[in-house]
């Protein structure tokens, strides 16, 4: 505290000027410890009024730079914050396990699964985006209701509808600025320190993140290919009483798998019993390459026992940052100070415009255009590594997707795997960022095809070939035929 003062002189504000003195500190890591002062001791220290501390944590909290934990007090994240994070050195694991991919310029990107611009429907958006302009001038950019746009939220309950066969009420759907926001007001209105949250092992990263800046105890339960492993969970359930269990059943990430519909159904049935939420994150549902329709789990949810959180940024554009999440009675007014404390409201003229995109049916022509672009890419990938089998490598065809979950053989580690394709020019994800815990086998890679064209994954799959086959040719070579 001895390095903060304020001019009381001065026409800036006092929270704003200790903002700016935090964040300078904070930026420099200037601080042995996370834990910030406390307000009270802060604002008498500084001869200040415990609103203006207030306002300046809030607003630190905002941007990214500090974590609340209700009863215990204010934390700085120990994360690198700079204005271009998507290049950053390679091989930095501590990046990646908070959910930042290391990526180097010229890389051939197989660890990103953004699709790449061109696949942008920008005629139709900016159509949308026009019309709103002329229909609603100035009122476009009022600030909307704090639960999103009604007629959003009219369009979304009607989109849940038509292509999951699932019926929310628009006033049970709060619409956010992307799905990473959907799990941060979550997990600030359900976690309080010490409270058991179960997850899939392996996990979404970012999620775990989440939760452990809120103090939650992460329980990871193994998943099969068929859904998370039902046995262990029954019986984790009757140990630590979970506040929640998240999960994503459709195209997880990073294994790509899907549940099968009894594991769904035993899932709705424990939670219901035993009087946990479930949270289901849903940002790949849309992409399936064959028949079969996927549907996510709150289509057969009649009891209300689970949170669903859709993300578009994968399927639509990551930059609009529009998503939403549907919410149970008991908590709604819970989840809506959460988001109200985060950022009052998601952006009004973006939310009119998507749900103009709706309306038209704009949308249903731009999947269908991505899913036939994605469908011959994964028919690529399928391809390619086909060859790579003999070498040791396996996987299931997640049939639906960007992904592919690798498992290695057991004299083929996978961060040195890793370290290799850097060199190589190819990036690709260690399986270890996912997962909870060393408890269970960790030794896969995740590689992605949203973010490459067909001649990069042809390329990529190439240089993975030349460098997991190296054992096998040395092996060749070492071996002297008679004469």
């Amino acid at each position: 505290m001895e390095n903060i003062t304020l001019n009381k002189e001065s026409d800036i504000p006092l929270y704003l000027q200790l903002f700016e003195k935090f964040k300078d500190l904070i930026e420099e890591n200037q601080f042995n410890e996370d834990k910030l002062p406390s307000i009270r001791s802060l604002a008498k220290h500084l001869a200040v009024n415990n609103v203006t501390v207030v306002s300046a944590y809030k607003l630190l909290e905002q941007e990214g730079y500090v974590y609340s934990i209700k009863g215990s007090g204010t934390y700085i994240k120990r994360l690198p914050i700079a204005e271009d994070l998507s290049y950053t050195a390679e091989g930095d694991m501590e990046l990646m396990v908070s959910g930042i991919l290391p990526i180097s310029k010229g890389s051939i990107n197989f660890a990103s699964i953004s699709p790449t611009p061109d696949l942008f429907p920008i005629k139709e958006f900016k159509q949308a985006l026009v019309e709103v302009l002329d229909r609603d001038a100035g009122h476009a950019f009022l600030y909307p209701e704090i639960t999103g746009y009604e007629p959003l939220r009219e369009s979304i309950s009607k989109f849940l509808l038509d292509n999951y066969n699932t019926v929310v009420d628009k006033d049970q759907i709060l619409i956010t600025s992307g799905g990473q926001q959907g799990l941060d007001i979550i997990s600030k209105s359900l976690i309080s320190p010490g409270d058991v949250v179960f997850v899939e092992n392996p996990t979404y990263s970012g999620a775990l993140a989440q939760f452990k800046s809120r103090g939650a105890k992460i329980v990871g339960i193994p998943l099969e290919e068929s859904g998370i492993d039902l046995d262990l969970l029954k019986s984790y359930v009757k140990r630590y009483k979970p506040k929640f269990l998240y999960i994503m059943t459709n195209f997880q990430s990073p294994t790509t798998y899907s549940y099968k519909e009894e594991i769904k159904k035993e899932i709705l049935d424990l939670a219901k019993e035993n009087n946990f939420y479930v949270i289901e994150d849903d940002f790949l549902t849309d992409l399936y390459y064959e028949e079969s329709l996927k549907t996510p789990l709150k289509s057969i949810d009649s009891q209300n026992q689970v949170i669903f959180i859709k993300s578009f940024s994968k399927i639509f554009m990551p930059g609009v940052r529009i998503g939403f999440v549907t919410l149970p009675n008991p908590l709604f007014k819970e989840i809506i100070k959460a988001k109200h404390t985060t950022d009052v409201s998601s952006s009004g003229f973006l939310q009119r415009a998507f749900d103009l995109y709706l309306r038209k049916g704009y949308w249903k022509n731009h999947i269908d255009n991505i899913k036939s672009v994605y469908g011959e890419k994964y028919k690529i990938v399928v391809r390619e590594l086909g060859r790579l089998t003999k070498y040791g490598l396996s996987y299931v065809e997640p049939k639906g997707g960007l992904s592919f979950w690798i498992r290695l053989p057991k004299d083929l580690d996978a961060l040195e795997l890793y370290d290799e394709c850097c060199e190589k020019g190819l990036a690709i994800i260690p399986g270890k960022v996912f997962f909870v815990d060393q408890s269970i086998y960790s030794n896969y890679i995740r590689i992605s095809f949203g973010a490459v064209d067909n001649e990069s994954i042809v390329k990529g799959i190439a240089i993975l070939e030349d460098i997991v086959s190296r054992p096998f040719k040395e092996k060749s070579s070492h071996y002297m035929p008679f004469i």
